[in-house]
Formats: C-alpha cells, sequence, structure tokens
C-alpha cells in the first residue's frame, strides 16, 4: 500500500570497483582519508575543475576569434567555433567532474539547490568559491598561453592610436577574457538578452535532472545541457551573454590582476555577474511547480542511476546494505545532492 509522502526505489545489489579491481594500500588508505576528511576538498576539485574546462575551452576559441580579427586574419575561428567550444567544454565538465561533485558548475545553479533541495548553505559557498576560482585560473592561463600574441596585438593598436578605444570592448584583448559591452549597447535590451537567455537554460538544466523524464535519460543529459549552451552563444551572444557568475567574476576578477581597474566593465558588469541568479531560480520554481509531476513514475534508467549513487554512498561510509527489496527515498533526502546531473 502507497504512504503519502513516500516514493519506493527498488534496490538492487551492486557491484563495486572495489570489489573486481585490488587498490594497493596507499590507495585504500587515501579513500578513506577522503571519505571522510576529505570530502569537501574533493569536489571543490570537482566545481573547479568543471568550470576550468568550460572557460578554458571557450576562452580559448575567443582568443582565435577575436585576436585574428583584430590582426586582419580572418578564419581563424567563428561564432559557431566559440558556441561548439563552449559546449564541448561544459561536456567535458559534467562527463568528468560530475559525479564526483552532482556537477552543478554554477553559482547560480547551486543557489537553486540551497533554495529547492535543502543543500547545505556553507558546503554552496565552499562550492561558488571553487567554481570562481576554477573560472579566474582558466582565464589566466590562457592569457599565458596567448601572451605572445597579445603582446603584439596591444602593441600594434597602440601604435595605430586605437588601443584606449577598443581595449575593453567585445572586440578588444581584455575581450578574449572578461565580457564587454559596446559603449553605445542598450543595457536594458542587454539585461533581456541575460536574463531570457538564462531562465531557459534553467529549465533544460533541471529538465534534465528530473527523474520522471523519460525524455532525458541520464546519459543524454550532459549532451542536452550542453547542446543549449551552445545554442544561445550562437544566437545571443554577440548581443552580449554570460549564462554563468563563475565564469563571468572569475574572468573579471582576472582582466582586474592583469589591467587594473579600467577592465572593470562598468554597469554592464553587475548585470553579467548577477542576472543569471534570479533567470535560474525562476527557471527552477517554474519547472518544479508547472511542468513537474510527482505523480510521474521514475525512469528505469534513472532507478538504475539513483541506485547507483545511493550504493556508492553507503559503500564509501562503510554502510553495509540489508538485503531488502526497496528503500524509502524520503530517508535518503540527506544525499540528494549526490544524485544530481550538473
Amino acid at each position: 500500500m502507497a504512504v503519502a509522502g513516500i516514493h519506493m526505489l527498488p534496490r538492487r545489489e551492486q557491484v563495486h570497483l572495489a570489489d573486481i579491481k585490488p587498490r594497493i594500500n596507499s590507495y585504500v588508505a587515501w579513500e578513506r582519508v577522503r571519505h571522510r576528511k576529505a570530502h569537501w576538498l574533493v569536489e571543490g576539485a570537482a566545481e573547479f575543475f568543471g568550470v576550468f574546462f568550460y572557460v578554458y575551452l571557450g576562452v580559448g576559441s575567443t582568443a582565435n576569434f577575436l585576436l585574428g580579427n583584430v590582426a586582419g586574419i580572418a578564419g581563424l575561428s567563428s561564432m559557431f567555433q566559440i558556441g561548439v567550444a563552449y559546449a564541448i567544454g561544459i561536456l567535458l565538465a559534467i562527463v568528468v567532474c560530475g559525479p564526483t561533485s552532482g556537477g552543478h558548475f554554477n553559482p547560480a545553479v547551486t543557489i537553486a539547490h540551497v533554495v529547492t533541495r535543502g543543500f547545505p548553505p556553507l558546503k554552496a559557498l565552499r562550492y561558488i568559491a571553487f567554481q570562481i576560482l576554477g573560472g579566474y585560473i582558466a582565464c589566466l592561463l590562457v592569457y599565458v598561453q596567448w601572451g605572445d600574441y597579445i603582446t603584439e596585438i596591444t602593441e600594434a593598436l597602440e601604435h595605430a592610436g586605437t588601443l584606449d578605444a577598443v581595449m575593453f570592448t567585445p572586440n578588444g584583448p581584455a575581450g578574449v577574457f572578461a565580457l564587454y559591452v559596446a559603449p553605445t549597447a542598450n543595457l536594458g535590451r542587454v539585461f533581456l538578452n541575460e536574463f531570457v537567455c538564462d531562465f531557459l537554460i534553467g529549465l533544460v538544466i533541471w529538465s534534465c535532472i528530473d527523474p520522471t523524464n523519460f525524455s532525458a535519460p541520464p546519459a543524454a543529459a550532459p549532451w542536452i545541457v550542453s547542446f543549449v549552451y551552445g545554442g544561445m552563444v550562437w544566437g545571443y551572444a554577440t548581443v552580449g551573454i554570460a549564462t554563468n557568475a563563475a565564469r563571468d567574476v572569475g574572468a573579471r576578477l582576472m582582466v582586474l590582476t592583469i589591467w587594473g581597474l579600467p577592465a572593470g566593465g562598468g554597469s554592464y558588469a553587475a548585470i553579467a555577474a548577477l542576472t543569471n541568479i534570479p533567470a535560474t531560480l525562476l527557471a527552477v520554481l517554474f519547472y518544479e511547480y508547472v511542468l513537474a509531476d510527482s505523480s510521474r513514475v521514475i525512469t528505469p534508467a534513472h532507478v538504475d542511476y539513483l541506485n547507483g549513487h545511493l550504493a556508492h554512498e553507503e559503500h564509501s561510509q562503510g554502510v553495509i546494505r540489508q538485503a531488502s527489496p526497496a528503500t524509502s527515498l524520503a530517508d535518503e533526502k540527506s544525499r540528494e545532492q549526490t544524485i544530481e546531473h550538473v
């Protein structure tokens, strides 16, 4: 008999990697420390590298595009290639780092988990700090790798007398890293552009972590999320979008480190850094209250996915599962953050 508020997740025996792959003593000792004392560091590292993947690939492609255009060399990149690079970066972030941290990679997503899913606030602050640091280091590394070309182009612009006019614009050297809009841009339209894009991205993300969504099985979710980011870049990056506060704030801190206060971005900096947070929260609430339905069934693929994550947590904490046909999902609420895709 069903009990209101309680949904039963069928459980089955799981085979852990430790069951079939011998491990050396030092690795066993490290895992014991990792699971009990250093889990926050491992999760933070996953959030760091997730954002790093996303920013490193996207900004690298942007460097090809903008610096090539400034130098008068056409064909080095394109807006399509930039969108593909960001999409691949997000795909790699979710696939490589998502299983370790839950794959937030975006302060707005982390805040949405705090508001709607009971994600611990202090843990959220750690996640956001690691996310911003990942964006910062990725931009700094791209700057070092492209350093010779940036110096040459900066000197050429200065010699031509146009450096001050273009340096901190979407077409200048600093625009490779931080986000700027044209001096004549209407910030109201830019805000609307950012809000709508972020709202739609939030809807897609939440649809992908909905375990009742037969159209978005766990294996397809990284691709779906990647495509929506790519689509927003292709259609709306020219107007001005950030889509991710970690990417924007990390990059902004990087250009401030290199070029000082003139690289701050003015009023647009606040739009780029903050708009995605309320837009994502509104998208999540819209999905939860309008599109989601607790009467739907969990898909077989998600049952396996959730079972695997719950078994991993039990194994890592040394919990011996008692043989039983089912367990209460309500009892697993405190561990919900371990079963998120993005």
